[in-house]
């Protein structure tokens, strides 16, 4: 009998993600992805393998296929495998790879597929797909693809077809590929590491690349310096890490580091970073007080926030990914000066919920803020169109997760966030009369000169950035389900709510919270629109800004539509160590949601 298919993924530019285990339990260790879920990986990848020939003109398109090491990738990627010999793809398989090492080597190639669910559950996994310019497909394309799955899932005798493509793989192919992937592997692990010293350098020549990276050797025999790192069995287990770190003279510490041993929550947060700060402990209580810097990757390798030892409080720290953001970002910006003190238009790409202290920051560096809607396409190509324009955009990502990109990448690495920390740590003054470090730089440039000293550790870095309370992103508070299906009209009602609200409540808005008016934005892609009209843009951002009576920003809460769960997601950010607003925005913005729900359900 012909069936229509229900493929239950979530479709967005970021990937395409759903529980793809066969029980359909998010926190499922198990491999098996049952019949269903094969056929729609099959029609995932004749979506995608004939999207690449009518894009390249090509008959036989090379493109590279990987996992992060989620149980199920295995399976997917055997089903795309078998898909792509029979559509005529060259398919250049890896096995397990970080989204950046893969994404690195497909420059080599006309595109890639990569099987990865991100930070979701274990349970989860998804498809995010790209070309060879080293970042995933923009949203528009993205649609494209997503149009035609829902044309294929929806058409008649979906599954039969499926199984038709199955029956016609060449298993004699099929092993060839599989016996090529150890020759590929080797290959995106020289290319990546070729890549990313170019990133983090700041210089595509090998003479710039030798200097830089030799100085980062000096300083760590001057200032020993041990990087522990929690894999939690992640893709980056199987990457670069261990050999690249060792070559700049540091030390690599690392446990749950055989690839597949997920042993906790995936996403990279502080209650999930709290096993590396545990371990930096217990290496500081065996001597080894070099042990300075941690991170913990997610599970597809693309981002990873950070751990520090607090040599005052004699214990390890993490870093909410706000700051990890903030932090990165003033370390780039002043790289820029130390390299050339001549630096001009300097601007950076963040998402709409990126925290205030970014653009006091900038402000400080002399660098122009734009934003972006949340989603690492959207960002990536915002970036691109502000280069376009004559700006100099060498860190931008988005704030809100801690996941920052670094030029001439065009995607997340938690490599390239440790190295900005590495370099705050590493280039500090030279001899009597020299450059200063970027500290240094930093401290002159935002007037907090008094704050610098010589052997200053990253403690007294975070100490001088501007202070803000932000809430996190896996925070419960965070996250609400709404019953309105459409979310431009529970927006639109919001805009109702609030200006209602509003009325009732500015005078002690102004008298308890300082805050005197307020400002709309939206964000749709790479564009932002400020005060619009109508607050109805569909499945994009939406942020109150609220002022103080010197039209100055005091506070903001933003909301939007996961593209990748189905979830709706706020924030609230308050410039100030001011939890206790924090918490009364976030309640009133989280009342509002739920008013304008319980009017349109």
């Amino acid at each position: 009998m012909l069936m229509r298919m229900e493929h239950g993924m979530i479709l967005s530019a970021s990937g395409w993600r759903k529980i793809f285990a066969e029980s359909g339990e998010s926190e499922s260790r198990s491999a098996a992805i049952g019949e269903a879920n094969s056929f729609l990986s099959i029609l995932i990848a004749e979506t995608f393998a004939e999207y690449m020939i009518s894009r390249t003109g090509k008959k036989h398109p090379a493109v590279v296929v990987a996992a992060d090491t989620r149980p199920t990738g295995a399976e997917i990627a055997r089903n795309v495998i078998m898909c792509f010999s029979v559509c005529g793809i060259k398919t250049v398989y890896l096995g397990i790879s970080a989204a950046p090492e893969i994404m690195a080597y497909a420059k080599k190639h006309d595109g890639f597929l990569y099987i990865s669910a991100s930070h979701n559950p274990i349970g989860y996994n998804g498809i995010k797909f790209g070309l060879n310019d080293g970042g995933v497909l923009p949203g528009s394309e993205s649609k494209k693809l997503a149009a035609r799955l829902e044309e294929k899932c929806a058409g008649a005798g979906a599954e039969e077809h499926a199984l038709s493509i199955a029956v016609r793989a060449d298993k004699n192919q099929t092993e060839k590929i599989y016996a090529r992937s150890g020759k590929y592997k080797k290959a995106a692990l020289k290319e990546y590491e070729r890549f990313i010293r170019t990133v983090i350098s700041g210089s595509a020549h090998l003479g710039g690349q030798n200097r830089f990276f030799g100085a980062v050797r000096a300083s760590a025999k001057k200032n020993p310096l041990r990087i522990v790192c929690d894999m939690n069995g992640s893709a980056r287990a199987a990457s670069i890490d261990r050999k690249l770190i060792a070559s700049c003279g540091m030390h690599f510490s690392s446990f749950n580091d055989a690839p597949g041993q997920i042993v906790h929550e995936i996403i990279p947060e502080p209650e999930n970073l709290v096993y590396c700060a545990r371990y930096m402990d217990s290496l500081q209580s065996e001597g080894k007080t070099d042990a300075l810097l941690g991170y913990m990757p997610d599970c597809d390798g693309d981002r990873g926030n950070s751990v520090y030892w607090d040599e005052a409080e004699r214990t390890a720290r993490t870093v909410p990914a706000q700051e990890v953001f903030a932090l990165c970002v003033l370390s780039e910006l002043a790289f820029e000066y130390w390299k050339n003190s001549g630096a001009k238009k300097l601007a950076v790409a963040v998402n709409c919920p990126t925290s205030m202290r970014i653009d006091e920051i900038c402000r400080c560096m002399n660098a122009q803020v734009f934003r972006a809607e949340v989603g690492e396409a959207n960002v990536v190509n915002l970036a691109r169109e502000k280069r376009s324009e004559g700006f100099s955009v060498r860190i931008f990502g988005e704030g809100s997760n801690g996941g920052n990109i670094t030029y001439p990448s065009a995607v997340r690495d938690p490599v390239a966030t440790l190295f900005a920390l590495v370099k705050l740590l590493s280039i500090r003054d030279g001899k009597k009369g020299g450059c200063p470090g970027l500290f240094h730089i930093w401290c002159t440039m935002s007037h907090q000169e008094e704050k610098y000293r010589d052997g200053f550790t990253l403690r007294d870095v975070i100490a001088t950035l501007p202070q803000y309370t932000t809430t996190g992103v896996s925070e419960p508070r965070a996250v609400l389900r709404v019953k309105t299906a459409d979310k431009g009209m529970l927006k639109q009602r919001f805009k109702k709510e609030f200006e209602a609200d509003w009325e009732l409540k500015k005078n002690m808005l102004l008298e308890e919270l300082g805050i005197a008016s307020y400002e709309c934005f939206v964000t749709n892609g790479t564009a932002e629109v400020k005060n619009p009209a109508e607050w109805n843009n569909g499945t994009g951002g939406l942020k109150v800004m609220f002022l103080s009576a010197k039209k100055e920003p005091e506070a903001f809460f933003w909301m939007r539509p996961s593209g990748t769960e189905p979830v709706f997601r706020v924030l609230c950010d308050v410039k100030g160590n001011r939890p206790e607003t924090e918490k009364r925005l976030l309640a009133w913005e989280t009342e509002l949601i739920n008013r304008a729900d319980g009017c349109l359900s």
